[in-house]
């Protein structure tokens, strides 16, 4: 294997750097994201809601595309990402309102 510079070492590891700090950031974001969607699933929980709401999520696909688009990123990406995170949300909203099939105690 060729020994590579050691100012390409450096110049990867600041960019590697950078990568785990987005990657630590993300997490913490999405964390606060699930806190936030927690205290909704028990809103429509206590109301009867259900936990699902097609017209809102295809709204924020739609708008998370635009985003997407704006950002440079590619929108088919960002819509699976936010699809994948909406499928969590439900997930956790059905357990949340017993419709999972689980009994629930509170």
């Amino acid at each position: 294997m060729e020994e590579v510079d050691v100012s390409v070492r450096a110049e990867l590891e600041r960019l590697r750097d950078s990568i785990d700090n987005i990657d630590a950031a993300v997490v913490h974001m999405l964390a606060e994201r699930f806190k936030c969607t927690q205290q909704v699933g028990e809103l429509k929980a206590v109301h009867r809601l259900p936990p699902a709401d097609p017209g809102r999520e295809s709204r924020q696909i739609e708008r998370l595309r635009r985003l997407a688009e704006s950002a440079k990123l590619d929108p088919a990406f960002a819509e699976k990402l936010l699809t994948f995170i909406i499928a969590e949300v439900i997930r956790h909203h059905e357990s949340i309102s017993g419709e999972d099939g689980v009994e629930h105690r509170e």
